[in-house]
């Protein structure tokens, strides 16, 4: 009779994963999975060998999630034999945060019960998180806290961790994860795990399952114990891993790696079902069909199969073959506007403009927090002259101080009485903890209802001097939202976001005032780069694209540059403002912008048809014809943005 099998998901940080990991990171990584099967009325694990308790009486607690795996058909006395041979293979000893851990462990059993695999966000995380600057700088740190060191050599000590806030995540989660009987090994510093870049394959299910699951498979069939060249290939192998493994962010591009060991499980069975006979052999798998087969430990020749695969899984885009030199070059650093006004002024005249308004309890409460709490802050940390080292950031209860005085003054006062808070917020913006906080509130608080502001004015048919003077602050003021990937995204494709964000920045670019067209211009580049930093972030290492870690991209990123609704709106409104425009400065933005958006865009998009449509290629060259452009380095890239232009 089958029997079910489930998956039981834990968060080993207990939530801090989630509220620290854009902080460290650059990436939002929504916890420190540990996971666990239970079959049979018994829950299984790996951590100090591989343990066994009744469902949900671990030390981890309840899960936070149970997935059904489905029914398996082996029976009970067949499940504890592999158990029992899998214990001399997933011992304390071997275990490693990244390259081998619990969820290593599940996902091979898995395979073993129903011919499945563990969910992706749980086994592909690992690669996407060493895909970061902080991971990256992690790995040693990992690495030596499980490396043994060769006879008679001293041990090397890791590294004392140098951030207190990847301190405190790690303290918690090896807290947590060692609240277990007596170890039987010493405790580790560290997280007990993440989730394995390297996938271990015992058994021929697991195996297939990971063909099943992944577009482009490395495996690795080896003999640890007795072939000296495997144990010589594997650190290259593992680097391999690191490096183009599966990446969430990338919307799951990269190949999945897999190391079979000859004389671990079923390895031998699986090694003779592919027809290996010497080791170390190297299959390529592309959509579960073997593409070609490498045997002995070549690195070079290694490192060139892996490369051929993925250029055979995610070929490269049309664009990698232009000679685009200008389009590279360009920054993809947004364009911030952070002159520092004089503060007392600003407030002054805010206060004067409130005091004009009828009096109410809501607008002198107001008036008092920016009195009391928001000026002192803003010139802590903004004013010249602070010599304040760290600068201070603004706290959790100053943000919702000052956004509930924003409402109210919204509320009441008319636009152009507003533009002075508009422009605290501007600077406040440019705050890491300020930035994190508006991303996290719904419409993206009070900059959500700025913009709103901002894009009803902009709907009259007419507006005075005070008008534009909101306005612009407002553009800058969204364009400085975009010195945060969080607060960015959120504006553009978050709930209730670009409605604000198009609204207000579609109309400014034909405004008649050119310095409202130029801020406009600045936030349509940082919209349109934030794109391109994903496309290019989710390329790299595939298809001769490259990126520098810096422009890394969350999977919430790469969700955002897919999403062409709001890009096909903001390129209609690029090539009109640039049909239109006359001023150089203007037009090197647009354009610039314009080659964000279109660069690695989807091939078959909506960006692309709809620059054939609107004859994008003509509009962008005909400036070139109309003597409009005189800088060089505008000319260059006016003319590799017609390049990448469809032809209409």
């Amino acid at each position: 009779m089958a029997s079910p099998v489930k998956l039981y998901i834990y968060d080993l940080s207990n939530g801090l994963a989630k509220q620290l990991s854009a902080q460290l990171t650059g990436r939002q990584i929504d916890g420190i999975w540990h996971t666990s099967i239970v079959v049979f009325g018994q829950e299984v694990f790996y951590g100090q060998g591989i343990n066994t308790t009744l469902p949900g009486r671990s030390h981890h607690g309840q899960p936070l999630q149970i997935v059904d795996l489905g029914e398996t058909a082996i029976d009970q006395e067949t499940w504890e034999e592999y158990l029992q041979e899998m214990r001399e293979h997933f011992t304390a000893d071997k275990y490693h945060l990244l390259d081998f851990n619990c969820n290593s462990f599940t996902n091979d059993c898995a395979g073993f019960l129903t011919g499945g695999s563990i969910p992706a966000f749980v086994k592909d995380l690992p690669t996407d998180f060493l895909g970061t600057a902080f991971g990256a700088a992690l790995r040693p740190t990992i690495d030596n806290m499980y490396r043994r060191p060769a006879p008679g050599m001293p041990a090397t000590s890791p590294p004392p961790p140098n951030q207190p806030v990847a301190a405190s995540l790690l303290q918690a989660v090896a807290a947590q994860a060692q609240r277990s009987a007596p170890p039987t090994a010493p405790p580790l510093a560290a997280t007990e795990s993440l989730t394995a870049s390297m996938h271990p394959s015992t058994n021929s299910a697991s195996f297939r399952a990971l063909l099943r699951d992944h577009k482009a498979v490395v495996a690795l069939f080896t003999d640890t114990q007795n072939c000296p060249p495997c144990r010589a290939i594997a650190p290259v192998f593992e680097q391999l891993a690191a490096e183009k493994g599966v990446r969430i962010a990338s919307g799951g591009r990269g190949a999945a790696f897999t190391k079979i060991d000859l004389r671990v499980g079923a390895g031998g069975t699986l090694a003779t079902e592919w027809g290996v006979r010497a080791t170390p052999t190297f299959m390529f798998f592309l959509d579960g069909r073997k593409v070609s087969e490498l045997k002995g430990a070549d690195p070079g020749e290694l490192r060139t199969q892996v490369d051929l695969l993925l250029f055979q899984a995610y070929p490269p885009h049309p664009h990698t073959s232009l000679s685009l030199p200008t389009v590279k070059a360009l920054s993809l650093a947004p364009i911030l506007f952070t002159q520092v006004p004089a503060l007392e002024t600003v407030y002054s005249k805010l206060a004067s403009l409130i005091d004009m308004s009828p009096a109410s309890p809501t607008t002198a409460q107001a008036k008092e927090v920016l009195r009391a709490q928001v000026i002192p802050y803003l010139k802590s940390r903004f004013a010249d002259g602070s010599k304040s080292t760290p600068l201070p950031s603004a706290s959790a209860g100053l943000l919702a101080s000052w956004a509930a005085a924003t409402a109210s003054l919204a509320s009441a006062l008319r636009p152009d009485a507003l533009f002075p808070l508009v422009d605290m917020w501007r600077l406040a913006v440019l705050d890491p903890a300020a930035a994190t906080w508006l991303a996290a509130a719904p419409g993206a608080g009070p900059v959500g209802v700025l913009a709103r502001i901002a894009r009803d004015a902009l709907a009259q048919p007419t507006q005075d001097k005070g008008t534009r003077n909101y306005v612009l602050t407002a553009l800058r003021l969204l364009a400085n939202a975009f010195g945060s990937a969080a607060l960015g995204r959120g504006l553009l494709s978050g709930p209730g976001g670009d409605g604000e964000v198009l609204g207000t920045l579609v109309p400014a670019l034909l405004h008649a005032d050119s310095a409202v067209r130029t801020a406009a211009a600045s936030l349509a580049f940082n919209a349109a780069a934030s794109v391109q930093r994903a496309r290019v972030a989710a390329g790299a290492g595939l298809g001769g694209v490259t990126a520098n870690t810096a422009n890394s991209a969350t999977a919430a990123d790469a969700a955002s540059a897919a999403d062409e609704e709001w890009q096909v709106e903001l390129a209609s409104a690029l090539v009109e403002s640039l049909d239109r425009e006359v001023g150089e400065d203007v037009m090197h933005r647009l354009v610039a912008a314009l080659a964000c958006l279109m660069r690695f865009a989807p091939v078959d998009g909506q960006v692309g048809a709809l620059m054939e449509v609107l004859g994008a290629r003509g509009v962008v060259l005909g400036k070139l014809d109309a003597g409009s452009v005189q800088k060089k380095e505008v000319r260059k890239l006016v003319e590799e943005v017609g390049a990448l232009c469809p032809s209409s």
